[in-house]
């Protein structure tokens, strides 16, 4: 004798839920959240009758679209020159020597460029450097040694 298996009966579907198969997530595509886009509507475009380019209002037009275009495109951004990097120092100098910042200082007011001590010895420096061997050779030779480190409190 062969067995009958009665075969399952289909009925119909009384929720949404039930008439579709189960939806499963998957790591791409989380499946919370699903919401509808609202369609966007195309803008309504006007219409107008163009005006007949005369020699009066030719250079507005012109003048217009340069102004468009000028504000349309991007001013070029400028490249910043690197941060430099500050170097800090103490020395010890003549009381004669050192009045003469006081003094030169003073000329440069006269003559319309105030510029502080630290830029009178970078003028130096830049002076210095400038100089052929034998020129940098002879004025060093006029400048007198003298004992390094801070002087004693008396």
């Amino acid at each position: 004798m062969t067995k009958i298996t009665p075969t399952p009966t289909v009925t119909a579907a009384t929720t949404p839920e039930q008439a579709a198969p189960a939806k499963v997530a998957t790591a791409s595509k989380p499946a919370s959240k699903a919401v509808a886009k609202p369609a966007i509507k195309p803008a309504a475009t006007k219409v107008t009758a163009a005006k007949p380019v005369t020699a009066a209002n030719a250079s507005k037009v012109v003048v217009k679209k340069v102004v468009k275009a000028a504000l349309a495109a991007k001013p070029a951004k400028v490249e910043k020159a690197p941060k430099l990097k500050m170097e800090r120092d103490s020395f010890t100098m003549p009381k004669v020597e050192y009045a003469q910042f006081s003094v030169l200082k003073e000329r440069l007011i006269k003559l319309g460029q105030p510029a502080k001590k630290s830029e009178l010895l970078r003028a130096g420096i830049m002076q210095l450097s400038a100089m052929t061997d034998a020129a940098l050779k002879a004025a060093m030779t006029k400048v007198p040694a003298i004992k390094t480190g801070r002087p004693n409190k008396k």
